[in-house]
């Protein structure tokens, strides 16, 4: 059965989302999620100039093989773009395959190894007042989990957190803002630590020790400072601290696990198993951020994880709105099927975004399933995806009080 036709839908229902879909011989359909959040039209390109011929005429039932062509073959190996289109490849493969099966994927990656996803939301707030309203509203929806994000007095716009001057929309439900040009926030990592243990300690008052919070530090804290951040936090039992420090260098995180015992969670911006591997060998973090659509795809984040599995290493893997429907489906088939998986990422999508990606999975009792439709059991609705266009859109840059660039 062979790759009949490749197409590369790009589309805009509330933000930005590139979706490759192939047809086979046989007329079955597989979709995989190729977003890149800020820079979408690049992973388009390289798709449709790079990817796409190569791939009509080929043996689509050759998954292994096809990773391996894409990955190999390339010459120019790694980076976000190769790996998010390659993770489209594959997805799509995937979803072809549970089709032609009539098993949803999960089943043909071993079957289930627990009823559900436990899933973290997002609750943020300008101040403690605000964010507690947030954690009720996500408690209410039925999470039983939350990542905790608050403003920090004397800074304007921060980084994960709902700007309530912009009516109808939250901030951290999509960051990325459609201009010309990002927008600049304004940091200060001293008041940032002084205040986020302040924040877990009136949560922990207010929502006492059983409710699993999580934080995001984002990459803006050098090595000591996270290490002083994972300690500062030690007393509230914090599910994780997630990207205390820049992941570009490996290394860095021996100094926060050498002080603090705060659980680390790395690896949103990771392409492939090499940006982990010393930090799985020598047990420096915990859980495994990678997204599927970043990550090369469902073939090779599972074996990501296989090897995570050797060192007691667990998953939580990314899923903000700016990974499709697709993309999510995916992540939640791994999740079901590893032994080691820990907690899944889950913001709700937009009503537009559901109509042009009509999905099958369910959150219920704070667990995400994928459902048991053959293959991912999402379908691309390409009538409706060409109702909204692409709009260029960015993600912010931070500097701090100085005007020095830094971290967002």
């Amino acid at each position: 059965m062979k790759i009949d036709k490749a197409e590369v839908i790009v589309t805009s229902p509330g933000r930005n989302f590139v979706t490759l879909r192939l047809t086979t011989s046989d007329g079955v359909v597989g979709i995989g999620d190729a977003t890149l959040n800020g820079r979408e039209l690049a992973v388009a390109a390289y798709l449709n100039e790079h990817v796409v011929p190569l791939l009509i005429g080929r043996e689509a039932n050759n998954i292994e093989d096809t990773w391996q062509y894409l990955y190999r073959g390339g010459y120019w190996r790694r980076g976000p773009v190769t790996m998010a289109a390659i993770a489209a490849v594959d997805v799509a493969l995937w979803d072809i395959k549970g089709k032609l099966a009539g098993l949803p994927v999960y089943q043909l990656l071993g079957g289930a190894s627990r009823t559900g996803a436990l899933a973290y939301g997002h609750a943020s707030g300008s101040d403690i007042p605000a964010l507690f309203d947030s954690i009720n509203e996500h408690l209410a929806l039925g999470y039983r989990a939350v990542r905790i994000q608050t403003g920090v007095p004397g800074l304007g716009q921060i980084y994960g957190v709902a700007d309530a001057t912009k009516k109808g929309t939250r901030y951290d439900y999509e960051p990325a803002q459609r201009s010309a040009l990002p927008s600049e926030e304004t940091w200060d990592t001293r008041a940032y630590l002084r205040h986020v243990p302040t924040v877990f300690e009136a949560v922990r008052n207010e929502f006492g020790p059983e409710l699993p919070l999580l934080h995001d530090g984002h990459h803006r804290m050098t090595p000591n400072q996270a290490a002083i951040l994972g300690k500062s936090l030690e007393p509230y039992d914090v599910f994780w601290l997630e990207d205390c420090t820049p992941a570009e260098n490996q290394e860095a995180l021996r100094r926060v696990r050498s002080q603090t015992t705060t659980p680390l969670a790395i690896g949103e911006i990771f392409n492939t198993v090499y940006d982990y591997q010393t930090l799985i060998t020598e047990q420096l973090i915990d859980y495994v951020r990678s997204a599927v659509t970043h990550t090369g795809g469902i073939t090779a984040l599972k074996k990501i994880m296989e090897f995570a599995a050797i060192y007691q290493i667990k998953s939580g893997f990314h899923g903000p709105t700016d990974i499709s429907p697709v993309g999510m489906a995916a992540a939640l088939h791994l999740d079901l099927s590893i032994h080691n998986f820990g907690i899944q990422e889950y913001m709700r999508h937009s009503p537009e975004t559901l109509e042009v990606f009509q999905t099958s999975y369910t959150f219920e009792n704070g667990l995400l399933h994928p459902s048991d439709a053959p293959g991912l059991g999402v379908e691309l609705n390409v009538e409706a995806a060409a109702k909204f266009e692409y709009s260029t859109a960015y993600l912010p840059v931070n500097r701090l009080t100085d005007g020095t660039m830094h971290d967002w």
